[in-house]
């Protein structure tokens, strides 16, 4: 079967940084882990001189180690698929740096008692060679602040391993990438922190072969907060991005919105090579997905969620959409974006209710195949930095969706709590947040499965404990008579001919899809989850 993904182009890893910050130590298995081969400034220079580098410091003086240095910068520029391990002060200099533009730079940190601690008693550092070696780190690390600064990428390695932080920058470089196979497709996932303001570089890192004019579809909010520096990141690359604005609100989600996002296309000359970014959350999302899937027949288009529900659901899996005024999206296509780039720093300006919307669909992805995860989440953890668990839950669906692309079985599983959910955000004229429909669904298909004996006597409870520890809702909410609700799941797109078609949980990591719930059992439950 013929490929037909984009494949990244090989090039240089550097590694840079204050001394003792593990630069050689995990350049090395950096290096193994992708098949590269590792080569040390320091050591290439040592080579050349005959002698190490305090030696050179001794008898030659800084100014003549740092010209060799700045010799060896400009040299291994030119070799692609290594990874280098720069000395503390090489990339100090904006001549070094610039020679590694088209690089992937990464800069080690770690606070100063870190580093003293690392290199208490060490002899071949003469910049250390003080009575007071501590109070040098400070002032050393003090003076390069502002140089360090200009490096794009920076990783903290104080508390980790160097197998941590190898893995890190692994996953940095190298991002998860969903098969299917019908079609084929290869899409990056680029997912960490401060990704936004270097949207430029990492779609250089998929091809080269698109048009200069582009669009950004978002909402005035997600402009506000997050535009600026994609647009920077764009045109600092050769593009030349139109900004797009939709109204922010589901009822926004729209044919009369895609019409209006045609008009500004075709007024920005995107033609057959160009690409759509989509800046927001999943409405979003699918507006740009579907413009994209239906503009000239079908364009590229990249996914930029800057809210949690989008980055670890929506974004992810082709499916793109919009409403109907008789039910939730109705009409759309299958998309899979060219790329997938998930800014985690995005999800610091989400207001609470934001966030604990999203962790509806953590929690689902916990439930379907994700035992671990959930527990995780049980014991508190969601609060913690969201970089410890937020590729674990995108990889949930991306694993589903590697299974089953076009939904012909297995990806319906994902639909867990969602027959039930839609329902909630149709009759809610979508005041009720996605996640928040989402939960009350959850905690209706765990009473379903209990009801059925699919599973143990206690499974809702613990799942309703969860969503409520989280702050979500668990119940449907006053003044929804069960009539209506029942008359919006009759409109729900994955019933198959007049019959629902529900996930249950039989355990943690264990659902099934059934069919042949009848409406008595549904209105037993729902009157069972009411307010």
């Amino acid at each position: 079967m013929m490929e037909t993904g984009f494949e990244s182009k090989p090039l240089p890893l550097v590694l840079t940084g204050f001394m003792g910050t593990g630069k050689t130590s995990v350049g090395h298995v950096v290096a193994e882990k992708l098949g590269r081969q590792f080569v040390d400034m320091d050591v290439i220079i040592e080579a050349k001189e005959g002698m190490p580098i305090p030696k050179i410091f001794e008898t030659r003086g800084e100014a003549y180690f740092r010209a060799r240095e700045a010799e060896v910068c400009a040299q291994l520029a030119l070799r692609e698929d290594l990874v280098v391990a720069t000395g503390g002060g090489a990339l100090v200099n904006p001549q070094n740096r610039a020679h590694f533009k088209d690089a992937f730079v990464v800069c080690l940190d770690a606070t100063p008692d870190e580093i003293f601690s690392r290199l208490h008693g060490a002899t071949n550092r003469p910049l250390l060679a003080s009575p007071k070696p501590r109070q040098r780190i400070v002032e050393l690390l003090g003076a390069r602040r502002d140089a360090y600064a200009q490096i794009e990428w920076h990783l903290e390695t104080t508390g980790k391993s160097i197998d941590q932080v190898a893995e890190e920058i692994v996953t940095l470089l190298k991002p998860r990438k969903i098969n299917v196979t019908a079609p084929d497709i290869v899409c990056p996932i680029f997912v960490g922190a401060g990704l936004l303001a270097r949207v430029g570089k990492l779609i250089n890192l998929t091809t080269d072969v698109f048009s200069p004019f582009c669009a950004i579809i978002t909402n005035p909010t997600v402009r506000e907060l997050h535009a600026a520096p994609v647009v920077d990141s764009l045109r600092a690359r050769g593009f030349e991005p139109r900004v797009i604005e939709i109204p922010d609100s589901e009822v926004f989600k729209t044919l009369d919105s895609v019409r209006l996002i045609y008009d500004q296309l075709i007024d920005a000359q995107l033609d057959r090579h160009s690409i759509i970014f989509a800046l927001g959350g999943g409405v979003i999302g699918d507006l740009a997905g579907y413009a994209a899937a239906t503009y000239l027949r079908g364009v590229s288009f990249v996914q930029m969620p800057t809210t949690l529900l989008a980055m670890v659901d929506a974004s992810l899996g082709g499916k793109v959409a919009v409403d109907h005024p008789r039910g939730k999206n109705l009409v759309g296509a299958f998309k899979h974006p060219h790329a997938v780039i998930a800014d985690t720093d995005a999800l610091a300006t989400l207001a609470p209710e934001d966030f604990r919307s999203g962790m509806a669909e953590v929690v689902k992805h916990g439930i379907l195949e994700d035992v671990g995860l959930f527990e995780m989440l049980e014991a508190g953890d969601w609060q913690v930095d969201v970089r410890k668990w937020i590729a674990r839950a995108m990889q949930v669906k991306i694993n589903v969706v590697a299974r089953d692309p076009l939904e012909q079985g297995e990806r319906g599983k994902l639909n867990l709590g969602h027959t039930f959910g839609h329902a909630f955000e149709l009759l809610s004229q979508y005041e009720l947040q996605h996640g928040e429909a989402v939960a009350i669904g959850l905690a209706c298909a765990a009473r379903l499965a209990e009801r059925r004996e699919l599973c143990a006597a206690g499974l809702a409870a613990r799942i309703e404990n969860l969503l409520r520890a989280i702050g979500l809702p668990t119940r449907v909410p006053r003044g929804m008579a069960i009539d209506a609700i029942l008359a919006a799941m009759a409109t729900d797109k994955k019933r198959v001919a007049a019959r629902l078609r529900f996930v249950l949980p039989r355990a943690l990591g264990d659902v099934v899809i059934v069919d042949d719930v009848t409406r008595t059992e549904i209105i037993a439950v729902l009157e069972q989850v009411s307010a």
